[in-house]
Protein backbone atom coordinates (compact mmCIF):
# COMPACT_ATOMS: atom_id res chain seq x y z
CA UNK A 1 0.00 0.00 0.00
CA UNK A 2 1.07 3.56 -0.77
CA UNK A 3 3.61 4.97 2.45
CA UNK A 4 1.73 7.35 4.46
CA UNK A 5 2.59 9.89 6.68
CA UNK A 6 1.33 12.32 9.09
CA UNK A 7 0.89 15.05 6.29
CA UNK A 8 -0.90 12.46 4.05
CA UNK A 9 -4.06 13.96 2.48
CA UNK A 10 -7.39 11.64 1.00
CA UNK A 11 -8.97 13.82 -2.27
CA UNK A 12 -12.54 14.45 -2.57
CA UNK A 13 -14.46 14.03 -5.25
CA UNK A 14 -14.12 17.54 -6.19
CA UNK A 15 -10.57 17.97 -5.58
CA UNK A 16 -10.46 19.53 -1.72
CA UNK A 17 -7.93 17.89 0.17
CA UNK A 18 -8.52 16.46 3.77
CA UNK A 19 -5.65 15.00 6.09
CA UNK A 20 -5.89 11.45 6.83
CA UNK A 21 -6.19 11.52 10.37
CA UNK A 22 -8.67 13.84 12.21
CA UNK A 23 -9.25 14.78 16.03
CA UNK A 24 -12.56 14.33 17.43
CA UNK A 25 -13.63 17.05 19.47
CA UNK A 26 -16.96 14.62 20.69
CA UNK A 27 -17.59 15.52 24.84
CA UNK A 28 -14.51 17.65 25.26
CA UNK A 29 -15.41 21.18 26.92
CA UNK A 30 -14.38 24.29 27.86
CA UNK A 31 -10.92 24.55 28.90
CA UNK A 32 -10.54 20.94 28.35
CA UNK A 33 -11.83 21.41 24.81
CA UNK A 34 -9.09 24.26 24.11
CA UNK A 35 -6.15 22.48 26.05
CA UNK A 36 -6.77 19.63 23.57
CA UNK A 37 -7.31 20.60 20.71
CA UNK A 38 -3.85 22.59 21.28
CA UNK A 39 -2.08 19.71 21.79
CA UNK A 40 -3.53 17.81 18.76
CA UNK A 41 -2.24 21.05 16.83
CA UNK A 42 0.97 20.84 18.40
CA UNK A 43 1.42 17.18 17.65
CA UNK A 44 0.83 17.52 14.18
CA UNK A 45 -2.79 17.07 13.78
CA UNK A 46 -4.56 19.28 11.09
CA UNK A 47 -7.95 18.37 10.57
CA UNK A 48 -10.07 18.99 13.41
CA UNK A 49 -13.32 17.82 14.11
CA UNK A 50 -16.39 19.37 15.86
CA UNK A 51 -20.38 20.26 15.60
CA UNK A 52 -23.11 22.34 16.95
CA UNK A 53 -24.16 19.88 19.41
CA UNK A 54 -21.01 19.29 20.93
CA UNK A 55 -20.65 23.01 22.26
CA UNK A 56 -17.77 23.81 21.76
CA UNK A 57 -17.31 25.39 18.10
CA UNK A 58 -15.81 28.12 19.82
CA UNK A 59 -13.38 27.14 21.68
CA UNK A 60 -12.22 24.73 18.43
CA UNK A 61 -12.24 27.84 16.78
CA UNK A 62 -10.36 30.03 18.90
CA UNK A 63 -7.22 27.76 19.48
CA UNK A 64 -6.94 27.28 15.69
CA UNK A 65 -7.44 31.16 15.10
CA UNK A 66 -4.74 31.99 17.97
CA UNK A 67 -2.59 28.51 16.99
CA UNK A 68 -0.06 30.51 14.53
CA UNK A 69 -0.92 28.38 11.34
CA UNK A 70 -2.74 29.95 8.28
CA UNK A 71 -6.70 29.04 8.07
CA UNK A 72 -5.55 27.26 4.78
CA UNK A 73 -3.73 24.74 6.71
CA UNK A 74 -6.38 23.34 9.07
CA UNK A 75 -8.88 21.43 7.80
CA UNK A 76 -12.49 22.05 10.40
CA UNK A 77 -15.42 19.88 9.62
CA UNK A 78 -18.33 21.12 11.55
CA UNK A 79 -22.32 19.04 11.41
CA UNK A 80 -25.63 20.38 11.23
CA UNK A 81 -27.62 19.81 14.51
CA UNK A 82 -30.60 17.86 13.68
CA UNK A 83 -33.72 20.10 14.97
CA UNK A 84 -31.20 22.90 12.83
CA UNK A 85 -32.71 20.36 9.81
CA UNK A 86 -34.90 21.93 7.03
CA UNK A 87 -34.08 24.51 3.99
CA UNK A 88 -33.81 27.99 5.91
CA UNK A 89 -32.75 26.27 9.26
CA UNK A 90 -29.90 24.84 7.76
CA UNK A 91 -28.74 27.97 5.71
CA UNK A 92 -29.29 29.67 9.08
CA UNK A 93 -27.52 27.31 11.07
CA UNK A 94 -24.22 27.50 9.34
CA UNK A 95 -23.82 30.89 9.62
CA UNK A 96 -24.15 30.53 13.51
CA UNK A 97 -21.41 27.74 13.41
CA UNK A 98 -19.03 30.25 11.51
CA UNK A 99 -19.42 32.80 13.76
CA UNK A 100 -19.05 30.73 16.79
CA UNK A 101 -15.74 29.27 15.09
CA UNK A 102 -14.59 32.89 13.96
CA UNK A 103 -13.98 32.04 10.29
CA UNK A 104 -15.60 32.21 6.69
CA UNK A 105 -15.99 29.03 6.18
CA UNK A 106 -15.35 25.35 6.96
CA UNK A 107 -13.54 22.90 4.75
CA UNK A 108 -16.29 20.07 5.46
CA UNK A 109 -19.73 20.41 6.34
CA UNK A 110 -21.91 17.02 7.57
CA UNK A 111 -25.56 16.65 7.96
CA UNK A 112 -25.19 14.58 11.63
CA UNK A 113 -27.78 12.27 11.54
CA UNK A 114 -30.52 11.29 8.59
CA UNK A 115 -33.32 12.68 11.11
CA UNK A 116 -34.26 15.87 11.80
CA UNK A 117 -35.04 14.68 15.56
CA UNK A 118 -33.23 15.02 18.98
CA UNK A 119 -34.33 11.42 19.43
CA UNK A 120 -31.93 9.42 17.25
CA UNK A 121 -34.21 6.84 17.37
CA UNK A 122 -37.20 8.51 15.92
CA UNK A 123 -37.27 9.14 12.34
CA UNK A 124 -38.45 12.56 10.92
CA UNK A 125 -37.52 12.89 7.26
CA UNK A 126 -36.22 16.48 6.46
CA UNK A 127 -33.14 15.03 4.04
CA UNK A 128 -34.56 16.39 0.77
CA UNK A 129 -34.89 19.76 1.48
CA UNK A 130 -32.01 19.82 3.92
CA UNK A 131 -30.03 18.80 1.46
CA UNK A 132 -30.84 21.85 -0.86
CA UNK A 133 -29.75 23.58 1.61
CA UNK A 134 -26.41 22.01 2.08
CA UNK A 135 -25.75 22.16 -2.01
CA UNK A 136 -26.57 26.20 -1.52
CA UNK A 137 -23.74 26.14 1.10
CA UNK A 138 -21.73 24.08 -0.71
CA UNK A 139 -22.02 26.89 -4.11
CA UNK A 140 -21.67 29.85 -1.96
CA UNK A 141 -18.30 29.13 -0.35
CA UNK A 142 -19.37 28.75 3.46
CA UNK A 143 -18.15 25.19 3.15
CA UNK A 144 -15.66 24.11 0.38
CA UNK A 145 -17.18 20.32 0.31
CA UNK A 146 -20.75 18.77 2.01
CA UNK A 147 -21.40 15.25 3.41
CA UNK A 148 -23.73 13.32 5.55
CA UNK A 149 -22.57 11.38 8.79
CA UNK A 150 -24.74 8.07 9.89
CA UNK A 151 -25.89 7.52 6.88
CA UNK A 152 -26.90 4.40 5.81
CA UNK A 153 -26.47 2.66 2.31
CA UNK A 154 -30.12 3.06 2.07
CA UNK A 155 -30.28 6.24 2.60
CA UNK A 156 -26.95 7.08 0.64
CA UNK A 157 -29.22 5.20 -2.57
CA UNK A 158 -32.19 7.27 -1.35
CA UNK A 159 -30.48 10.18 -2.03
CA UNK A 160 -29.29 9.04 -5.85
CA UNK A 161 -32.99 10.35 -6.58
CA UNK A 162 -32.91 13.98 -5.17
CA UNK A 163 -29.22 15.05 -4.65
CA UNK A 164 -27.42 17.70 -7.79
CA UNK A 165 -24.20 17.42 -5.88
CA UNK A 166 -23.37 13.71 -3.87
CA UNK A 167 -22.14 14.00 -0.63
CA UNK A 168 -18.39 13.69 -0.94
CA UNK A 169 -17.79 12.24 2.89
CA UNK A 170 -19.72 10.16 5.01
CA UNK A 171 -18.97 9.95 8.72
CA UNK A 172 -19.83 6.63 10.18
CA UNK A 173 -19.13 4.57 13.38
CA UNK A 174 -16.37 1.98 12.49
CA UNK A 175 -13.82 -0.09 13.75
CA UNK A 176 -13.06 -3.82 14.02
CA UNK A 177 -16.27 -4.60 16.28
CA UNK A 178 -18.13 -2.39 13.49
CA UNK A 179 -17.02 -3.50 10.45
CA UNK A 180 -19.43 -1.92 7.99
CA UNK A 181 -18.20 -3.59 5.03
CA UNK A 182 -20.83 -3.21 2.60
CA UNK A 183 -21.77 0.42 3.43
CA UNK A 184 -17.99 1.18 2.94
CA UNK A 185 -17.96 -0.75 -0.59
CA UNK A 186 -20.56 1.34 -1.15
CA UNK A 187 -19.08 4.69 -0.90
CA UNK A 188 -15.84 3.51 -2.32
CA UNK A 189 -18.06 3.02 -5.64
CA UNK A 190 -19.33 5.87 -5.27
CA UNK A 191 -16.35 8.05 -4.67
CA UNK A 192 -17.56 9.01 -0.86
CA UNK A 193 -14.53 9.11 1.91
CA UNK A 194 -15.53 7.46 5.24
CA UNK A 195 -14.67 8.74 8.18
CA UNK A 196 -14.60 6.50 11.37
CA UNK A 197 -15.58 8.32 14.59
CA UNK A 198 -15.32 5.82 17.48
CA UNK A 199 -12.61 4.47 16.03
CA UNK A 200 -11.04 3.19 19.41
CA UNK A 201 -14.25 1.95 20.36
CA UNK A 202 -14.51 4.37 22.88
CA UNK A 203 -12.18 2.38 24.98
CA UNK A 204 -14.28 -0.37 25.80
CA UNK A 205 -12.16 -3.05 23.39
CA UNK A 206 -8.09 -1.37 24.02
CA UNK A 207 -8.01 -4.66 26.48
CA UNK A 208 -9.38 -7.53 23.80
CA UNK A 209 -6.71 -9.99 24.05
CA UNK A 210 -6.74 -10.44 20.10
CA UNK A 211 -5.95 -6.64 19.69
CA UNK A 212 -3.25 -6.70 22.19
CA UNK A 213 -1.76 -9.75 21.19
CA UNK A 214 -1.11 -8.03 17.64
CA UNK A 215 -0.25 -4.87 19.25
CA UNK A 216 2.62 -6.51 21.51
CA UNK A 217 3.34 -8.16 17.91
CA UNK A 218 4.55 -5.02 16.50
CA UNK A 219 5.36 -3.14 20.09
CA UNK A 220 2.32 -0.65 19.91
CA UNK A 221 0.03 0.33 21.39
CA UNK A 222 -3.71 -1.44 21.03
CA UNK A 223 -4.90 2.26 20.19
CA UNK A 224 -2.69 1.86 17.64
CA UNK A 225 -3.31 -0.70 15.66
CA UNK A 226 -7.31 -0.26 15.72
CA UNK A 227 -6.06 3.36 14.12
CA UNK A 228 -3.75 1.57 11.54
CA UNK A 229 -6.60 -1.13 10.60
CA UNK A 230 -8.58 1.83 10.07
CA UNK A 231 -5.97 3.61 7.62
CA UNK A 232 -5.58 0.28 5.50
CA UNK A 233 -9.31 0.43 4.59
CA UNK A 234 -9.10 3.92 3.61
CA UNK A 235 -10.81 4.82 6.43
CA UNK A 236 -10.23 8.40 7.73
CA UNK A 237 -9.65 7.97 11.47
CA UNK A 238 -11.11 10.67 14.18
CA UNK A 239 -9.87 9.66 17.38
CA UNK A 240 -10.71 11.69 20.46
CA UNK A 241 -8.92 12.22 23.62
CA UNK A 242 -8.01 15.04 26.16
CA UNK A 243 -5.02 13.07 27.44
CA UNK A 244 -2.07 14.55 25.95
CA UNK A 245 0.32 11.46 25.70
CA UNK A 246 -3.00 9.50 24.29
CA UNK A 247 -3.37 12.40 21.50
CA UNK A 248 0.76 11.96 20.52
CA UNK A 249 0.74 8.28 20.31
CA UNK A 250 -2.93 8.63 18.17
CA UNK A 251 -1.24 10.30 15.29
CA UNK A 252 2.49 7.53 15.53
CA UNK A 253 0.58 5.37 13.40
CA UNK A 254 2.36 5.99 10.23
CA UNK A 255 5.87 4.31 10.97
CA UNK A 256 4.60 0.54 10.67
CA UNK A 257 2.30 -1.18 8.37
CA UNK A 258 -0.20 -4.61 9.90
CA UNK A 259 0.47 -7.45 7.68
CA UNK A 260 -2.79 -9.32 6.15
CA UNK A 261 -2.89 -11.47 8.78
CA UNK A 262 -3.10 -9.03 11.37
CA UNK A 263 -5.81 -7.49 8.95
CA UNK A 264 -7.73 -10.52 8.94
CA UNK A 265 -7.56 -11.73 12.14
CA UNK A 266 -9.19 -7.61 12.87
CA UNK A 267 -11.74 -7.81 10.03
CA UNK A 268 -12.98 -10.89 11.64
CA UNK A 269 -13.53 -9.28 15.21
CA UNK A 270 -16.88 -7.37 13.35
CA UNK A 271 -19.97 -8.10 15.85
CA UNK A 272 -22.17 -5.09 14.07
CA UNK A 273 -21.13 -3.83 17.89
CA UNK A 274 -22.33 -0.15 18.08
CA UNK A 275 -21.34 1.77 20.83
CA UNK A 276 -23.02 4.85 19.60
CA UNK A 277 -26.84 4.67 18.13
CA UNK A 278 -27.34 2.38 15.25
CA UNK A 279 -28.23 4.55 12.55
CA UNK A 280 -29.85 1.30 10.40
CA UNK A 281 -33.02 1.79 12.45
CA UNK A 282 -34.21 5.56 10.58
CA UNK A 283 -36.27 5.19 7.72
Amino acid sequence: MQKLNHESTITLKNGVVLPVVGFGTYKLKGEVCEDSVQSALTSGYRHIDTAMIYKNEAEVGKVVNNFGLLREEVFITSKLWNLDQGYDTTLRAIDESLVRLGTSYVDLYLVHWPTASADETITINKRQETWRAMEEIYKSGKARAIGVSNFTVNHLKEMEAYANVLPMVNQVEFHPFLYQKELLEYCRLHDIVVEAYSPLTQGNKLTDERIMTIAKKHLREPSQILLRWSLQHGLVPLPRSSNKQHIIQNIQIFDFELDMEDMDKLDSLNENLHFLRDPGILG
